[in-house]
């Protein structure tokens, strides 16, 4: 199934939903709340109507999940081989404060592990896409760029902009135990792990709520570019990859690194 999705429609349908997102974040929109209090804008609804509606064109044999879609029961979706993980704007905290840090993010996933991903940014003008065994890249440069030789005298760490969490924050001070220097900036959205793809951070802790969707495709370019995100441990000496399609969406704790091999 993988060699028959061509990437390069997958991009050209986020670009598409990036700009129609653009039209709407360039001038005074709605902001509604779910149940869950998070909130919900007038452009995340009209590039999730873009991207399914696209996908389902080019792909119709392969089923949907969507943060802003009904949710799929697991009794459903427990026998797909592959399906989509799309989050139609992640970041939309970031989108409303106008910042330019949200993504299109859309994922194929191979039974729980993603094998494809597109993650656009369309206020920064950045594309970062990988398909599985053909390497990652952003706007059009292989990932990483950037190789950290010395992590023992520095660290670039990445962490949330919109919720740092007293746990990550006790992470990240408990590296200093393994180097000299660290240096912390806050990201929003799916950037975080892009950064860690590209080797703009070493590292990315995330001990706090995230849901599939908000990290299946900037998961695939972690995994392209040679890195890993694992599932959290207190002494991270069991490094078990994060997995998808559970019957929980919720995301374990994780920690986006280089993959040890």
């Amino acid at each position: 199934m993988l060699e028959k999705i061509d990437l390069e429609t997958v991009v050209a349908i986020a670009e598409k939903a990036g700009k129609a997102i653009m039209e709407i974040y360039e001038r005074d929109f709605i902001i509604e709340y779910k149940d869950d209090k998070s909130p919900l804008t007038e452009a995340d609804t009209l590039s999730n109507e873009i991207i399914c509606r696209a996908l389902g064109e080019f792909y119709p044999e392969i089923p949907l999940l969507s943060e802003e879609n009904k949710a799929v029961p697991y009794d459903e979706r427990k026998s797909w081989e592959y399906y989509w993980c799309i989050d139609p704007i992640d970041g939309t905290k970031e989108f409303i404060k106008k910042n330019d840090e949200f993504t299109v993010n859309i994922a194929l996933i191979h039974k729980d592990t993603p094998v494809l991903g597109v993650v656009y940014a369309p206020a920064l003008g950045d594309m970062y896409k990988a398909k599985q065994g053909e390497g990652a890249f952003k706007n059009g440069i292989k990932l990483p760029t950037k190789q950290n030789l010395t992590p023992e005298l520095s660290l670039h760490v990445v962490a949330s902009k919109s919720h740092l969490s007293e746990e990550t924050q006790a992470f990240i001070v408990a590296l200093a135990r393994t180097t000299n220097e660290i240096h912390q900036v806050s990201k929003g959205s799916s950037l975080k792990l892009c950064m860690v793809a590209e080797g703009e951070a070493d590292i990315y802790p995330r001990l706090a709520p995230t849901m599939e969707w908000d990290t299946a495709a900037a998961d695939a370019i972690v995994r392209e570019s040679g890195k890993m995100t694992y599932q959290y441990t207190l002494d991270m000496s069991e490094e078990v990859p994060v997995v998808y399609n559970k019957a929980d969406l919720l995301n374990p704790w994780f920690v986006v690194k280089e993959l040890h091999k």
